[in-house]
């Protein structure tokens, strides 16, 4: 689910909207359009280092081409290489290369293809652009795991045999498994939990807040109701774990594996019990069960703009 702090690895295009278009003069030495496929390489490299592409874009390009150029052969004459050949790159590299790329590495290589003749009709070395009629395939990631209401019901089962075990009962796997599913916080939200931010003071109305200092991140503040079901299981697992300041003073790892095991116990096969699968399940459920839309978006701490993508998501999720 869309995360406004998340930092992601830099995607080539960005770095290119104001640098397709170099003068000729940028080439050292000129290219000609009998100039070969390796040469133009070469220069396109010392481009884009020389016009301050990011790392993480340089190395992407120079992966991308250096395959371009194993199918093509690097002496190949660039008014030699048609859209035709490109067209036989993508469908070698999809299906015939032994290595076969994700939609998100397809969609970039394109863009590699693209950028990269751009360049070169664009200074003037070549008249047409070959890759202009290629079509660009947006990354589409497939969408993500969530419980089944029949896996639910398992999960909450598993954990509470975990409560209610006599021999060593243990609180922990049922509160964290009912948190999960009552709000849907992500992981980072639940390990830096304090106790103070669970309002027990009206047992039938228990509330959680979700508190950011940085103003930034002020759209991610929020006070949720929780079901009055978890205050038993709080209670005891306050008495057994007896937390000094944080709810769960462990580490977030060791949690991923209370829910590993929870969701082992459960037999649940095929999907990984994890923080990303809850959360996603916690969505998907309120939005059957009528949660206006602004609602869920606040109650996820998502940015309208976020909210965007987590909304086609959970509608395509909700209709399956």
């Amino acid at each position: 689910m869309p995360d406004d702090s998340t930092v992601q690895s830099r995607d080539p295009a960005p770095d290119l909207a104001d640098n397709a278009a170099p003068e000729q003069t940028d080439l050292a030495p000129p290219l000609r359009a009998d100039s070969t496929l390796g040469a133009a390489m070469d220069a396109f490299d010392d481009y884009m280092v020389r016009k301050g592409f990011s790392d993480n874009t340089i190395k992407a390009f120079r992966n991308d081409l250096k395959i371009f150029g194993t199918f093509m052969d690097g002496g190949t004459r660039l008014h030699h290489v048609s859209t035709q050949h490109l067209e036989d790159y993508l469908t070698w590299m999809q299906g015939e290369r032994g290595a076969p790329c994700s939609a998100k590495t397809l969609a970039r290589r394109i863009t590699t293809l693209k950028v990269f003749f751009g360049w070169l009709h664009g200074i003037g070395v070549l008249g047409t652009d070959p890759a202009a009629p290629v079509v660009q395939q947006p990354a589409r990631p497939p969408l993500p795991k969530i419980l089944r209401d029949q896996e639910v019901s398992r999960l909450v089962r598993a954990a509470q045999d975990y409560l209610w075990d006599r021999e060593k009962p243990d609180a922990r796997p049922y509160l964290l498994v009912s948190l999960l599913l009552q709000t849907g916080i992500k992981k980072a939200e639940c390990a830096r939990l304090h106790l103070s931010d669970i309002d027990w003071d009206r047992p039938q109305a228990p509330e959680l807040s979700i508190r950011y200092r940085e103003e930034r991140h002020a759209h991610k503040n929020r006070t949720m109701t929780l079901n009055p079901t978890i205050v038993p299981a709080l209670h005891q697992y306050l008495e057994q774990y007896r937390p000094q300041e944080f709810l769960f003073e462990c580490t977030p790892r060791n949690l991923e594996y209370v829910l590993e095991e929870a969701g082992e116990r459960a037999g649940i096969r095929g999907t990984q019990v994890g923080f990303e699968t809850l959360r996603w399940t916690c969505a998907v459920r309120d939005y059957r069960n009528g949660m206006p839309e602004e609602r869920l978006r606040q109650k996820l701490g998502l940015s309208k703009i976020s909210w965007r993508e987590t909304r086609e998501k959970i509608y395509q999720l909700a209709g399956r």
